[in-house]
């Protein structure tokens, strides 16, 4: 069986549809790669893509997606809660069915090298592929854009790996990475106090002494008059969803919040829904879709 890798590029942009869709045409105009799942948030503004494929494949369509960002979104006229650096913010590449990390590493490497090249657009390395060891994803986005930018300036250090130490002008800059699946994971509040969802992020977050492998921020969804406790799970095998999700209903009650629901960003691995069968997780527009076995599996038929 031919080796397979995984693409999830975040995209700057969630509310303008027209773009969106060019993005994933760019992505399906490749041969051989296949969209698994697209998932757009206005309040983030900010599209997730996922897509599977043999490594040249998949990083000729990585390079494609950046390539029409690049052409269609101003970064400077961006406006959401996520924080951002670029049009195409980030390309993680994951190791699928016959590839390993090194396989990842290499397609890294290259479309970071091509977009320096062809579209003056500088490139971080991060997490497997990084050069600069340790360096995680989100050292390179803290302050964002301007902040990203700003060390560029001032810092030799913080030199990037491809291409001038300058953001692109509508562009800005883009981190491409090699990494293990993670999964997205994000918990709504039946309320509008930010404050509350900041502190349950501070508070499970791996950063502030929380849990092991967990990235978490409290943001405003301003288009549903609530607020979001937004994670990413970097290793849910030490620590699940169950585990994380049950320590946020605890503190929400604590603060007399109830969970509103709770959504999945992009597909989950079948293992990481394991022991949440008797736990009502208020999950938002789920199906069997999104777990990433059963379109693996749809794609051997």
């Amino acid at each position: 069986m031919a080796a397979m890798i995984e693409c999830v590029p975040n995209v700057s942009e969630g509310k303008n549809q027209n773009t969106i869709t060019s993005l994933v045409r760019a992505i399906q105009s490749i041969p051989n790669v296949v969209l698994l799942d697209r998932h757009s948030d206005p309040d983030h503004n900010r599209s997730v893509l996922t897509f599977v494929g043999p490594p040249e494949a998949v990083g000729k369509a990585a390079f494609q997606l950046a390539k029409t960002a690049s052409e269609l979104i101003d970064i400077r006229q961006h406006q959401g809660v996520h924080p951002r650096i670029g049009a195409t913010d980030v390309i993680p590449f994951v190791p699928l069915q016959d590839a390993n990390m090194d396989d990842c590493i290499q397609v890294a490497k290259s479309v970071g090298a091509r977009m320096s090249h062809e579209l003056a657009i500088p490139v971080f390395l991060y997490e497997h592929a990084a050069t600069v060891v340790p360096r995680a994803l989100e050292d390179v986005r803290r302050g964002s854009l301007e902040g990203l930018a700003e060390r560029m300036r001032s810092d030799p250090d913080w030199a990037p790996d491809f291409g001038k130490p300058e953001a692109h002008p509508t562009a800005g800059i883009t981190a491409i990475g090699a990494r293990p699946i993670l999964v997205a994971f994000n918990v709504n509040l039946a309320s509008d106090d930010l404050a509350v969802a900041q502190t349950i992020a501070r508070t499970i977050r791996t950063s502030n002494g929380g849990f092991k492998h967990v990235k978490a921020m409290g943001v405003c969804l301003e288009a549903r008059g609530i607020v979001q406790v937004s994670m990413n799970l970097t290793n849910i095998d030490e620590t699940p969803i169950h585990t994380v999700f049950k320590a946020i209903q605890q503190h929400a009650k604590h603060n007399g919040v109830a969970i509103a629901g709770s959504e999945v960003v992009g597909l989950v691995p079948e293992r990481a829904l394991e022991h949440t069968g008797d736990l009502d997780l208020k999950l938002e527009q789920f199906t069997d879709q999104h777990v990433l076995e059963r379109q693996l599996q749809a794609l051997m038929q």
